[in-house]
């Protein structure tokens, strides 16, 4: 069963550049069978989906944040990283990882993964 777990900074001030892991257990990433991505919900919104890496290491972004992030893949360490540039306020939120044996870009309902992280708060302040 794949279990995620996100790790990271919970406060990083503005201009800053977030990053966040997730580390993976229970399935090998280079195995080839999931998509792993990134959703974040800020305080009162609705989820809100970031992008996602494959398994061959290609990305999608969303077109509202593709200036400013990137996902990483650690294959011998089994996690991806989240990098989010030039942070603001309106950045913070709690950030989740999640794991899909399908493509569905900008998907947020839970129940299109297999697999979702606890989530990290992130906090953006000066």
């Amino acid at each position: 069963q794949v279990q995620l777990q996100e790790s990271g900074p919970g406060l990083v001030k503005p201009w800053q550049t977030l990053s966040l892991t997730c580390t993976v257990s229970g399935a090998s990433m280079s195995a080839g069978l999931y998509y792993w991505g990134w959703i974040r919900q800020p305080p009162g919104k609705d989820l809100e989906w970031m992008g996602v890496v494959s398994y061959s290491g290609s990305t999608y972004y969303s077109p509202s944040l593709k200036s400013r992030m990137s996902i990483f893949r650690d294959l011998p360490k089994n996690q991806f990283t989240l990098q989010l540039l030039s942070v603001a306020p309106e950045d913070t939120a709690v950030y989740y990882c999640a794991a899909s044996r399908r493509l569905i870009l900008g998907a947020t309902e839970k129940t299109l993964y297999d697999c979702w992280g606890q989530g990290t708060q992130v906090i953006v302040s000066s």
